[in-house]
């Protein structure tokens, strides 16, 4: 089962001007081949297909624990797109005649389905606005192929980060890739280091894949100061405590010592968005909405 919190797994930057081209590009790393979505349905289904699981428990537990943060790295993709839309269009404007969403039609949007299908919020789909989709994945049941396979998959996932760092110098964007690829190279790694076990090739002298350091990037140094290079988390309060007889040893690239850490990240409130009454979002009278909610909210 999942237990939800109503965090995100890192602060985003707030009060930042809109940048729908920004959030057009970003939706790769959220609904493109290599996306969140990916990396979450394809540990997702292994964990609950894996057979005979408790035979080969600690590479269970890997994809198991690691399905529950990408729960997190598809919300916080999705929180960087949201906030990139936040104002983008003239959402105080309640009078269809004046044309409120006529900002859809500007230079800057390169995705309308923002605005016309979702209401100024993130898509299930690619840069391309293209829907993703669970041909995306791959879940054979063979504990080295799938290993294998997600090794790839974190891999790719890596380069398509570093793509659309390199589009955009928008500070929402920027923070919420350099958490990424921080994370996911630690994924990437552990995959490498399950793959060490199960076959004996040493995977990790590939690494990193692409070969550039995330020390090259100003967004990752932070999140690498406070070790989140070395530590796989259980993102659980008791289970998934045999972590460690894969995440052992020293990172391949600075020698730090790997840790697994109980639980979850300490998480920072999410971002209330902003209204867009022009949209129906949430309603077109949101103070009429809001009249309600605190009304309900007494009776608890």
């Amino acid at each position: 089962m999942f237990m939800r919190i109503d965090k995100l797994q890192i602060e985003l930057p707030k009060n930042v001007e809109p940048d729908p081209a920004a959030a057009a590009a970003i939706q790769e790393l959220l609904g493109g081949r290599f996306g969140e979505m990916s990396t979450l349905n394809n540990y997702m289904f292994q964990s609950f297909n894996m057979r005979g699981r408790d035979k080969i428990r600690p590479f269970y537990e890997l994809v198991a624990s690691i399905t529950a943060e990408e729960f997190g790295h598809v919300e916080l993709v999705s929180a960087a797109i949201n906030l990139l839309l936040n104002n983008s269009t003239d959402g105080n404007r309640t009078n269809p005649d004046r044309a409120p969403l006529h900002s859809t039609l500007g230079p800057d949007v390169k995705n309308m389905h923002h605005t016309l299908i979702n209401g100024n919020s993130a898509r299930v789909a690619d840069a391309m606005d293209m829907p993703w989709t669970g041909n995306n994945v791959f879940n054979s049941g063979d504990i080295v192929l799938d290993t294998l396979h997600n090794f790839f998959l974190e891999s790719g996932a890596r380069a398509h980060k570093m793509r659309c760092y390199e589009t955009t110098t928008n500070p929402v964007a920027r923070r919420m890739i350099g958490y990424l690829l921080v994370r996911g190279g630690v994924h990437q790694a552990a995959y490498a280091k399950a793959l060490e076990e199960l076959t004996g090739v040493s995977v990790t002298k590939m690494l990193p894949i692409p070969q550039i350091s995330n020390k090259m990037f100003d967004e990752t140094r932070e999140f690498e100061a406070m070790g989140l290079h070395r530590i796989l988390y259980q993102f659980s309060p008791e289970d998934y405590t045999h972590l460690g007889a894969i995440w052992h040893g020293e990172h391949y690239e600075d020698g730090l010592p790997l840790e697994v850490r109980e639980g979850v990240p300490e998480g920072h409130p999410l971002a209330d968005l902003t209204e867009a009454p022009s949209s129906g979002v949430p309603g077109f009278a949101p103070e009429e909405l809001e009249e309600l909610s605190q009304r309900l909210m007494k009776n608890v």
